[in-house]
């Protein structure tokens, strides 16, 4: 039988209980108030959960990434195989650099030509036979080295590329396209031997955080700069998540003991940490064994005549982007690269927005284009000189180009947490269309870094390019790829271009197939006579610049 209390008995009872539930409800808010830093710290800071690595030659648990998809994660196996190096047997310690790849004891032989006449003209492919040798004198028995070949002729202002092939038994070959008539010379660097590559392999997969970051928090007068990374390994100390809720794109800093995960306002490149095995930096030495010439055992020339009459048209099927003749890029497939004075350079980019994304490569190109329109005046932002962002405008012609670095790693200093963008957020926020150009760079502060954690960037940045081609089919994306640099034993250790080729391949692997352009930074870097930089001289960036405006404007030059 149910019980129905009377309206009295009710009022009684709230009376008796109402002043127990108002102390309760005042404990509850104290409480939260007290602990609205933990709370907050536990909304925006996560601890890492290491994931378990079977693989020894993986990297490290301290990196932890968000689950991918089945398909990103197929690609991601399969990009990882498409890079894999060939293992160098193993030495013992400390390292004998005797049994290491000597490029002064090595050689190449230029082999004649597969045709009756022993003649050379326009169109033939030229190989070239490497043996490499240790510092003994005794050849090589397994492959792995880093090495670097090129065509040149000085006088004509004339280069290209050759593409390496490792034989894994201590002998390489490389084949060139004989593409202008006259003397040609080939070049074969060895950029580092295979044990070298070994150590840098090895630092990526202990020591993924040698290159560290830094955050300043504050609030009031209070203030506390922590320890930031992609990878940052356990401690006592709760961390701050502030992995992209968008992108995935993890980043993580030590919180502060007395400040909120709210309270960053910057980001800064801190410190490097270099710790090589006893005997390991013998094996960066330049001049000795990091991007030295390997000398011809023949001759290094040879003589190239011109085609014969009723020979077909040249048809090059070397996979190459291009090549040089009298200082000028020439494509070898696509879009016919045109020369573009001042004037041109305005009349092509007419009524055009210009959006550049990326590292300080990519910053080249604005300050390019803002140093050779003299009517394109920057707009003040009152940004730092390196970080950005940075805007400018020719208001007669209606030209906007704008320019903006990359999210974390960025290794930029003190740039403002609220400048911190990801690409592929930039991207989803533009309109697009026909008047709309963007171009994207980003390799170089990846480089000390599992390749995993590039492979995400590219693929979420894929994803918002996309976006951007469906909704906006007529837009004109320009990628830039790595480019080749000198090399001193900080560079190596941090930006070597074994870490650079590895990104470049994977670069190409995952835009390929798309409505995008590029700009093959890596060929036109190496093809060239000047001398290998990180931001490479002006001559070459005016031929990049030329490259991306025959893309805009295919008809257009002056």
């Amino acid at each position: 039988m149910a019980v129905v209390a009377s309206r009295g008995e009710v009022s009684r009872w709230l009376s008796k209980y109402a002043t127990i539930f108002l102390c309760l409800a005042v404990f509850v808010l104290i409480f939260v108030l007290c602990n609205m830093d933990i709370l907050e710290h536990k909304m925006n800071s996560t601890a890492t959960v290491p994931r378990v690595n079977t693989n020894p030659d993986k990297h490290h648990g301290f990196c932890t990434f968000q689950p991918l998809s089945s398909t990103d994660a197929l690609e991601e196996r399969l990009l990882l195989d498409s890079i894999a190096w060939p293992e160098t047997p193993l030495l013992p310690a400390p390292l004998p650099l005797e049994q290491t790849s000597n490029p002064a004891n090595s050689t190449f032989t230029i082999l004649p030509p597969g045709k009756e006449g022993g003649q050379w003209q326009i169109g033939d492919q030229l190989k070239v036979m490497i043996n490499m040798c240790d510092f003994q004198g005794r050849p090589k028995k397994s492959g792995g080295d880093v090495l670097l070949a090129r065509l040149h002729n000085p006088m004509l202002g004339a280069g290209v590329v050759g593409q390496v092939v490792d034989h894994l038994n201590g002998s390489y070959s490389a084949v060139f396209s004989l593409l202008w008539e006259g003397s040609t010379q080939v070049e074969v660097t060895l950029v580092h031997p295979s044990e070298a590559v070994t150590v840098l392999r090895r630092l990526t997969n202990e020591q993924p955080d040698r290159i560290y970051f830094q955050s300043l928090f504050r609030s009031g007068s209070l203030s506390q700069t922590t320890t930031c990374n992609v990878c940052l390994r356990p401690t006592q100390q709760p961390l701050c998540n502030y992995t992209d809720l968008y992108t995935g794109d993890p980043w993580f800093c030590y919180k502060p003991k007395n400040l909120s995960c709210n309270a960053r306002i910057s980001h800064s490149r801190a410190e490097f940490k270099q710790n090589l095995k006893e005997k390991e930096e013998k094996l960066f030495q330049s001049g000795v064994n990091m991007k030295v010439s390997i000398r011809a055992s023949g001759p290094a020339n040879v003589k190239v005549l011109p085609k014969n009459k009723g020979q077909p048209k040249l048809n090059v099927k070397s996979g190459l982007s291009g090549y040089y003749y009298q200082g000028m890029w020439r494509s070898l497939g696509g879009t016919t690269v045109h020369q573009f004075n001042t004037s041109a350079i305005s009349q092509c980019l007419k009524g055009k927005v210009v959006h550049l994304y990326g590292d300080s490569t990519i910053r080249q190109w604005f300050e390019h284009l803002k140093e050779t329109l003299p009517d394109l005046e920057e707009f003040n932002l009152h940004s730092q000189k390196q970080v950005g962002p940075f805007m400018a405008l020719d208001f007669a012609n209606n030209i906007l180009v704008t320019y903006r670095c990359h999210g974390p790693p960025i290794r930029f200093v003190d740039v403002p947490t609220s400048q911190l963008r990801y690409i592929a957020n930039e991207l989803d926020g533009l309109i697009g269309g026909t008047n709309t150009v963007v171009v994207l760079g980003i390799w170089s502060h990846f480089s000390t870094f599992p390749i995993e954690v590039y492979i995400r960037r590219l693929q979420s940045i894929r994803r918002a390019v996309v976006r951007l081609l469906n909704r906006a089919p007529d837009t004109l994306v320009v990628i830039r790829t790595a480019n080749l640099k000198a090399l001193t034993l900080y560079e190596t250790l941090t930006n070597s271009d074994w870490y650079s080729l590895q990104r470049d391949k994977v670069l190409r692997a995952v835009f390929k197939g798309l409505n995008v352009r590029l700009v093959d930074a890596w060929e036109m870097t190496l093809a060239h006579y000047l001398p290998h930089s990180l931001h490479p001289q002006p001559p070459i960036i005016k031929n990049m610049i030329d490259v991306l405006l025959s893309y805009i404007c295919p008809r257009n030059g002056g």
